[in-house]
């Protein structure tokens, strides 16, 4: 063979090759568009941000309905205080329980039925930061004037999962459970049940 041929085979080898590569580059290609935060894009049956908000917003519909924020305000000329326990995930995923607990915080507001107390670290860092400012600020905030909770919230995320290949059911259940903090009875119980189903296709190129 010529050196001339050899160069040939070589430039038409380097073509195919070439356009096999672009042709995998266009296959690849990566499209990203912005939008609505309320639409939900469900990628997975697992737990979304849709979920977080949508389970939030219909639980704290649901205790605000109940009897006991309409007679504790008539009993105390004010609107009860709520303060969030402790919501434990349970399931077999990790799950943003802070964004849950962020959502429950913005219902509980808007519902208009209650007020909402910070509790925990959340607690620690504004007592710290009290105490800063009667230190070095002219109009500080004097400590001890702290408003107490009068009813708190706890809770579980648990799930269960049945696959069979292919086929997956996962299903989610919310428990909440307010609580009188001075007589501690349960004044409301509320439960909340996700069913998600996913089948993967398998497919051949």
């Amino acid at each position: 063979m010529t050196l001339s041929r050899t160069l040939n085979s070589i430039m038409k080898t380097a073509l195919v090759g070439g356009v096999a590569l672009a042709a995998l580059s266009g296959c690849t290609s990566t499209e990203v568009k912005r939008v609505d935060a309320k639409e939900e894009i469900a990628l997975s049956d697992r737990w979304n941000a849709t979920d977080s908000r949508l389970v939030a917003e219909e639980m704290i519909a649901d205790m605000v309905s109940f009897p006991w924020a309409t007679e504790f305000e008539m009993n105390n000329n004010r609107k009860p205080t709520v303060i969030i326990q402790r919501i434990s995930n349970k399931s077999h995923e990790h799950i943003a329980v802070d964004t849950f607990i962020n959502d429950i915080k913005r219902s509980i507001i808007r519902s208009g039925k209650a007020n909402f107390v910070a509790g925990g670290d959340e607690r620690a860092a504004i007592r710290e930061e009290r105490a800063d400012q009667e230190l070095n600020a002219a109009q500080a905030k004097q400590q001890g004037q702290e408003q107490a909770a009068d009813f708190a919230l706890s809770g579980t995320i648990n799930s269960i999962v049945d696959q069979v290949d292919d086929e997956r059911v996962t299903f989610y259940q919310v428990d909440l459970k307010l609580i009188d903090m001075e007589s501690n009875i349960e004044v409301w119980n509320g439960q909340k049940k996700i069913q998600k189903y996913q089948n993967k296709s398998s497919y051949s190129l």
